[in-house]
Formats: C-alpha cells, sequence, structure tokens
C-alpha cells in the first residue's frame, strides 16, 4: 500500500478508536449523575459530549508522551502504529461488549507496546519512561482516587451532620451536574490527547509533512479539532452497558457519594494531565466511587464485581499488547 494511503487508513484507525474511547468511557463522567437522577441519560451524554470536546484543547502535553514515550519515533512504522490501534480497538469492543469498564488507555499504551516488540523487540521499548511517566500514574491514580474520595466523603458526613436529608440530596444533584461537567471536561483533556499523539505520530512514520518530524514533534491543529470531535460523538453515542455497571452495579450510589467520585476524579485527572501523565479515566472514577462508596459501610460496595472490574485492569495491557502482535504478524504477511 502506498505511504500516502497508509497514512490516510492509520488517521481513520486512531479516529475510530477514539470514537470507541468516548462511548467506552462516557460512563466515567455521566454513569452516577444518571443513577442518581441529577441528569436524564440524554442531557447528560450531551452536556459530556461538549465538555469533552472543549477539555481537548487544554494542554498537549499527554499527547507528547504517547507520541514520543513509548519507542524511538524515527524507528516507528506505519504498520506498527495500524497495529497498535487495531489491538486497542479491539480490546476496547471486547471488554464494553462484557460491560467491563476496562481501561483505554492501558489498551492504547498495551498496543503500542505489542507492536514496537513485534517488530522491534521489547528492547527497544523505552521502558523507563513507560513505567515512570504511564504504568506508574496508571497505577497510582484509582488507589489515590479511593483514598481521596473516602476522605472527602467523611468530610462531607461531618459537614452536612446536622442537615435534612431531602434538602441536601436536591444540592447535591444539582451539584453533580457542575461534577458531571468537570470529568467530562477532564476526559477530553486526558484521553482526546492519546490520540492526537498517536495520528502525529504516523504522521511522522508517513513522512506525511516535512515541517512535522521525530526532532520537532508537534500536534497540528486539525489533529486536534478532528480527536476532539471523534471522542465528542462517541461520547454521545454511549456506552451504556458499561454505565449500569458503573452507576447501579458497585454499590446504589447517592448523590453525595457521586459528587464526591466525580470531583475528586476530576481533580486527579486534570492533575495528571498538566503533566503529561497519561492516567486511566475509568480506573480514577471507579477507585473514587469505591472509596466514596466505602466511606458509608464498607459492605455497601459489592466488592465481587469490583474484583472482576480489577482483574480486567490487570490484563488489559499485555492483552492488548499480544492482540496487536498477532495483528502486526498478520498485516506483516500479508504485506510481503
Amino acid at each position: 500500500m502506498h505511504d500516502t494511503a497508509l497514512v490516510v487508513l492509520v488517521v481513520l484507525v486512531a479516529l475510530s478508536f477514539d470514537f470507541t474511547n468516548g462511548f467506552h468511557d462516557t460512563a466515567n463522567a455521566i454513569a452516577t449523575s444518571v443513577s442518581t437522577h441529577s441528569l436524564t441519560p440524554r442531557a447528560a451524554v450531551a452536556l459530556s459530549a461538549a465538555m469533552n470536546f472543549l477539555g481537548a484543547f487544554v494542554t498537549l502535553k499527554v499527547a507528547a508522551t504517547i507520541g514520543s514515550g513509548v519507542a524511538d519515533v524515527a524507528k516507528v512504522t506505519l504498520l506498527m502504529v495500524l497495529s497498535a490501534l487495531i489491538g486497542a480497538t479491539a480490546w476496547n469492543l471486547l471488554t464494553w461488549y462484557r460491560g467491563l469498564p476496562s481501561s483505554s488507555s492501558h489498551a492504547l499504551i498495551g498496543g503500542l507496546i505489542g507492536a514496537v516488540g513485534a517488530h522491534l523487540g521489547l528492547g527497544a521499548v523505552k521502558w523507563s519512561v513507560v513505567l515512570s511517566k504511564m504504568i506508574l500514574p496508571l497505577v497510582v491514580s484509582p488507589l489515590l482516587g479511593f483514598v481521596a474520595a473516602y476522605l472527602f466523603m467523611l468530610g462531607i458526613f461531618w459537614v452536612f451532620r446536622s442537615a435534612s436529608p431531602r434538602p441536601a440530596n436536591r444540592g447535591f444533584r444539582l451539584a453533580q451536574i457542575v461534577s458531571a461537567a468537570f470529568v467530562s471536561f477532564s476526559h477530553g483533556t486526558n484521553d482526546a490527547q492519546k490520540t492526537m499523539g498517536v495520528i502525529t505520530l504516523a504522521l511522522i512514520s508517513g513522512h506525511a509533512f516535512s515541517n512535522l518530524t521525530p526532532a520537532h514533534f508537534y500536534v497540528p491543529i486539525w489533529v486536534i479539532y478532528a480527536s476532539a470531535a471523534a471522542i465528542s460523538l462517541g461520547t454521545y453515542v454511549g456506552g451504556w452497558r458499561i454505565i449500569r455497571t458503573m452507576g447501579t452495579r458497585l454499590y446504589k450510589i447517592e448523590p453525595a457519594q457521586g459528587f464526591t467520585a466525580q470531583t475528586v476524579a476530576a481533580v486527579l485527572i486534570q492533575g495528571a494531565s498538566s503533566y503529561g501523565f497519561p492516567v486511566s479515566t475509568t480506573h480514577v472514577v471507579t477507585g473514587s466511587i469505591l472509596g466514596a462508596g466505602s466511606s458509608q459501610k464498607a459492605s455497601a460496595v459489592r466488592w465481587g464485581l469490583g474484583l472482576n472490574i480489577f482483574v480486567a485492569w490487570i490484563i488489559t495491557l499485555p492483552m492488548a499488547a499480544l492482540f496487536a502482535a498477532v495483528v502486526y504478524a498478520a498485516l506483516h504477511i500479508f504485506g510481503s
């Protein structure tokens, strides 16, 4: 396939991944708001889609981490990028079908590692960068979300200990609209950039623009708009299977817990984005939901389901890497 046609194909597949990221992660922002009746499903997805789009324009540090942090940009080929995207998208669709809120970030990073390993060997992976700027934040962020939401919820219990439940719940439902918007904005800031980084990597590999080189890595403006639009459209379509898991099956969420989980998660995601850390919004929100729920009583949380989600987190990166490696081998055989 001609390089230009392959570049176009990779960009389209990347935007498809961005779209699946949007509908896969819709639950992160709106599940708690819908389950507490703070927002109707239609209003929630519309708000989330709009805020996802706006959040994509805040910073490009995460895009640089994804685009240049896994391997030497000069050694990455278009076939490797295509394989990584197909592997990550396949895992996203599989976990979406099973209703599991796995991490699109883990899937994409795993896909890139698998493709790099299949072509250059695992020694070509920048493990120091991958571990410090990708894996460590992905692991630590949900734990921080759990602890912070637990403590934040205890503080809310103390502050509103004398408040009447009905007006307090009404106030937290209104506050959840703001916190849902904040989570969606943060999601766009972090997740849309991952696709921007991959598309930019493909443009460099395909020599699509003379002023875009490994030494001069920047995200073209049209890539920013396209990535923002794709993730917003995916968000609007909505991932209703996962919304049910996040909003009702982990535990029965009350407005105060929903507000706490969303606020804590949004702050952590926004903070990570400012440092260029590609965290998983799924991880952070789920950890925050569990932390907020545990503050009331540990038995309120369905830990068995939480364990299933945790297992999905653990296997996502290696499975996406395996998918990408298999795809690369198949494409390499087909193309030779």
